[in-house]
């Protein structure tokens, strides 16, 4: 499933390709793509149909456009869902569920007309349109996600808050990293990169973590991200796409997750893969020793 960096990704490919623009006639072609949309396909396509676009924003894994009608156009991609910009001639995607036809933007060819589509094989993702409170700043972002922490590149993200409530858990480490109301846009590919980077394995109790531990772990969520950004995010297959199409590259820089029996970059020992919560979890059984006081 994408994660911050990944949804970033795409979220900077809105930015540069549809804020600025209008929707034309929206056209939802599978209702389960708007089945978080309470009030139905016909008004979901209903409120976006002509409203600008004036800005393109992400909390965590969720991205949303703000309207110019005040509300918000919220994506949340799940394990397949993509956002595409694409020439409005080009052929429909075998799984294209919503259209969202583009008008040109100042400066940009008005004979190029584009859309924005929504594409989801496994139809996990979803759309929806939300009403925007404060988050506290005075920055609009949609209700539904109101419980979603902030991330760590989030610059008013609250390291000595974020510590504290760590401590507090009383919990796995890697399970508090993966709850998204504690911190969020962290999954399980850049848990298990960040806890080998940091030399923590994914079972250590929270409330044993010292400060200089947490702020260790914090930085290296951070170089992990940023890295992964720079080389378009993580792709395993062709269902994470940025909005022109293209994967990202970052799989080939991953030095613990989906590398069982491979050599630990560090160290030289083989990776081990366990079982956590019905997922896997990749750590270097020298360089992150399971700690004695674990829980079972």
């Amino acid at each position: 499933m994408p994660e911050l960096p990944e949804v970033e990704v795409v979220r900077r490919g809105l930015e540069k390709w549809v804020v600025g623009a209008s929707f034309g006639e929206v056209e939802v072609l599978h209702p389960r793509a708007v089945r978080r949309h309470a009030s139905g396909a016909a008004d979901f396509a209903a409120r976006v149909s002509g409203c600008g676009v004036t800005e393109a924003r992400r909390r965590g894994k969720y991205l949303w456009l703000t309207l110019d009608s005040g509300e918000a156009l919220l994506a949340h991609l799940g394990m397949s869902g993509q956002l595409l910009v694409q020439p409005r001639h080009a052929a429909a995607e075998r799984h294209l569920r919503v259209r969202l036809p583009l008008t040109a933007r100042q400066g940009h060819d008005p004979e190029a007309p584009q859309e924005l589509r929504f594409v989801d094989q496994r139809t996990f993702g979803h759309l929806l349109v939300d009403r925007l409170v404060d988050d506290g700043t005075g920055t609009g972002l949609p209700s539904v996600i109101s419980h979603i922490a902030r991330d760590p590149l989030d610059p008013a993200f609250d390291e000595d808050a974020f510590a504290a409530a760590l401590c507090r858990k009383r919990t796995e480490l890697k399970r508090a990293l993966l709850d998204q109301s504690l911190i969020s846009g962290i999954g399980n590919i850049y848990a298990d990169e960040a806890l080998w980077m940091s030399q923590l394995h994914w079972a250590t109790p929270t409330e044993a973590l010292s400060r200089s531990q947490v702020a260790t772990l914090l930085a290296a969520v951070r170089e992990v991200m940023v890295a992964a950004l720079a080389q378009g995010g993580t792709s395993f297959d062709s269902l994470y796409v940025n909005v022109n199409g293209e994967s990202g590259y970052f799989a080939r820089s991953l030095n613990a997750y989906g590398r069982n029996d491979q050599p630990c970059a560090r160290c030289g020992t083989p990776i081990q893969r366990e079982t956590f919560m019905n997922r896997s979890s990749y750590s270097c059984p020298r360089c992150q020793p399971r700690p004695r006081h674990a829980r079972a």
